[in-house]
């Protein structure tokens, strides 16, 4: 495979799995967030680092959003929303952290892409993302993109769509956005 069709074919794929969750899955997700008085996320390896983008964004729109493991991520409790990422379903520190949400009173979602797992069958809100994990990246029908990758990516441009969503339902322009943003680069 040339590395122009291998370019087309991971477009292709990342593309099925958007199109897949447009609009269900970002309407699913933004109505929590704009429920919560506070946002804390959480996400294991490559996973977490797509939960450090959201929550980056989160606090562009003004949002009182934190990482799970920050030092200065606040206790949450009633009216606050745990967000958590379990791709393959389970993760024991997901599942932890998603017990300890629901103990304080906060509401908890998992952005999976195996809905009938334990951590998003323990939570409040489910968000889907039909794509292939590091958990089934092996046999016939796997993705171009290594490993988890393409769940990954999902996440990533999900993600994006989601905070446009939350911008319009918010009523705030790039401008206010772009005042969120760090001067400390």
């Amino acid at each position: 495979m040339t590395d122009k069709q291998l370019a087309a074919k991971a477009i292709a794929e990342l593309g099925a799995v958007l199109e897949a969750a447009v609009p269900d899955q970002i309407s699913a997700m933004a109505a929590p967030i704009l429920n919560a008085k506070r946002i804390a996320v959480y996400g294991v390896g490559r996973e977490g680092l797509m939960m450090k983008s959201l929550a980056m964004r989160l606090f562009h729109l003004g949002l009182d959003a934190h990482v799970v493991g920050e030092m200065t991520t606040p206790p949450i409790g009633d009216g606050d929303l745990l967000i958590v990422s379990a791709g393959p379903g389970q993760f024991s520190t997901v599942s932890a952290l998603i017990g300890v949400a629901k103990a304080a009173g906060a509401a908890t979602l998992c952005v999976t892409a195996t809905p009938q797992g334990a951590a998003p069958q323990s939570v409040d809100h489910v968000v889907y993302l039909q794509a292939q994990t590091m958990a089934d990246d092996q046999g016939g029908g796997a993705s171009v993109l290594p490993m988890g990758s393409l769940y990954e990516a999902a996440q990533f441009l999900f993600f994006e769509m989601v905070i446009l969503q939350l911008r319009d339902q918010m009523a705030l322009s790039s401008d206010a956005m772009r005042a969120n943003h760090t001067n400390l680069e």
